[in-house]
């Protein structure tokens, strides 16, 4: 059972949306801040507060959020268990560089207990300051322990849009103008069986992947040179929440272990509890040689880590990867507190329970609609893909509906390779009746906007 902290009375407009005083502040905001802000293009309001699943804006509408941030708010805003652990923090320290304090080095003890195979209780820690810093720190490593330049990611891969990253990140507009290039990264493509771009039966997907896999290691002429790591997401999030088949994380870590190649998994999107256990790894019974973690690890306050197999410290420099806010304590108290809770509580029982439920309801909510292409996900990771005749993206739609569902108070966002895949990421502790009003209107809304 939930214990309810959400304002249930979500959702509940007042006002046009956004309203008088949320436009001022926008105005404001326009004025002072730059234009490539991209989130209030689509939530068009100023938040007064927060609490649980809902989000009251400064003209009193309340919006149920499916959005949580983008994962960052796995338990919600204002969890009482992560507040209490930033208050008591906040009364002791705020910042300090690397030397060692109880919230450090109750964190480390806490992460190394959660996580998968052989890195329980055994992992080196080297924290970071965002998402993108974590995977550019895990590609540092695993280029220094294998002696190899070149990374193998995926297509439809985000691993941040900062300095070298950015190359690894799969969709070409963020590095027009960001970061270095993509010298020394090779895409292959992700499992995405609704679209893989050569038609063969899904069983067959994981192995086409790894095989390609392994032409880019075993061929001198292949073109990718020597490869110092591979990087992947156990759910692809930006690129599509796309859940791969069951057999493709076992299989890649099977020819990487072969070749003697580190295994990054990127879990700043899907760990956390997202899909129902605490990393999205476990479920496929697989151990990286390097984890990067972020989001909700922080439970709202910027941090994150890398966690790798200890002999991959053995000759590591000192300042390897440096950062000033590397560890900050009211972060790290608070990810103590979200982990302790998620190993004590049945809540991640209740996620892959209740996940299940809400990829049915999606099913059901889209079943007459002909502009569905798929449901799919895992946990509370979970993707409502929208496409006509032939696969055609239907992303205008997706954006008209996104539009439709803020204005009736419900926050949901998209994502995928052609922005027309809507995602379920509420927060793990969303109540029932919450989850059954914002279906109502996105049922609704889906179909009224689908002519249905």
């Amino acid at each position: 059972m939930v214990e309810s902290i959400s304002m249930m009375e979500a959702p509940r407009i007042v006002t046009e949306v956004p309203g008088p005083r949320s436009r001022e502040m926008l105005e404001k905001q326009d004025k002072y801040e730059t234009a490539s802000r991209t989130y209030t293009r689509f939530f068009r309001m100023a938040v007064d507060r927060a609490s649980g699943s809902t989000v009251m804006d400064v003209d009193g509408n309340i919006f149920i959020d499916w959005f949580a941030g983008i994962c960052v708010l796995n338990l919600g805003h204002n969890h009482p268990v992560v507040r209490a652990a930033i208050e008591r923090q906040l009364d002791r320290l705020v910042h300090i560089n690397e030397v060692p304090t109880e919230a450090r080095v109750r964190f480390m003890e806490t992460l190394l207990s959660t996580l998968p195979g052989s890195l329980r209780n055994r992992a080196k820690v080297m924290f970071t300051v965002t998402g993108a810093d974590a995977c550019e720190a895990a590609v540092s490593l695993a280029r220094h322990v294998s002696k190899g330049r070149t990374i193998v990611a995926f297509g439809g891969a985000y691993h941040g849009v900062a300095g070298h990253i950015v190359g690894a990140t799969a969709n070409w507009h963020y590095r027009e103008y960001a970061g270095l290039s993509a010298q020394d990264i090779y895409h292959l493509p992700y499992p995405y069986t609704y679209r893989f771009p050569v038609r063969m039966a899904e069983e067959d997907v994981s192995k086409a992947v790894v095989d390609m896999l392994r032409y880019l290691i075993r061929d001198p002429y292949s073109g990718a040179g020597k490869i110092g790591g591979v990087l992947v997401e156990p759910v692809q999030g930006e690129g599509g929440y796309i859940v791969p088949p069951k057999d493709f994380l076992p299989m890649l870590r099977e020819v990487t272990e072969e070749e003697g190649i580190p295994l990054i998994v990127d879990e700043v999107q899907s760990g956390v509890g997202r899909t129902g256990k605490i990393w999205a790894s476990e479920h496929s019974s697989v151990t990286p040689d390097i984890m990067c973690i972020s989001k909700s690890i922080g439970g709202g306050i910027p941090t994150s880590m890398i966690a790798y197999r200890p002999e991959y410290d053995e000759g590591l420099p000192p300042g390897f990867h440096l950062g000033t806010y590397r560890g900050n304590p009211l972060a790290l108290a608070a990810g103590e507190a979200i982990l302790s809770y998620l190993k004590s509580s049945d809540l991640l029982p209740r996620v892959q329970r209740d996940g299940r439920k809400i990829l049915e309801m999606f099913q059901e909510a889209t079943e007459r609609n002909p502009k569905l292409g798929e449901v799919r996900g895992l946990g509370f990771m979970i993707g409502v893909e929208f496409a006509g005749k032939d696969k055609r993206p239907e992303g205008e739609y997706v954006e008209r509906l996104k539009h439709a569902l803020f204005q009736n108070g419900l926050m949901m966002h998209s994502c995928g390779h052609y922005g027309n895949v809507m995602r379920f990421m509420a927060p793990l502790t969303i109540e029932d009746e919450l989850v059954e009003k914002g279906m109502e209107v996105f049922e609704r809304e889906s179909r009224k906007l689908a002519g249905k």
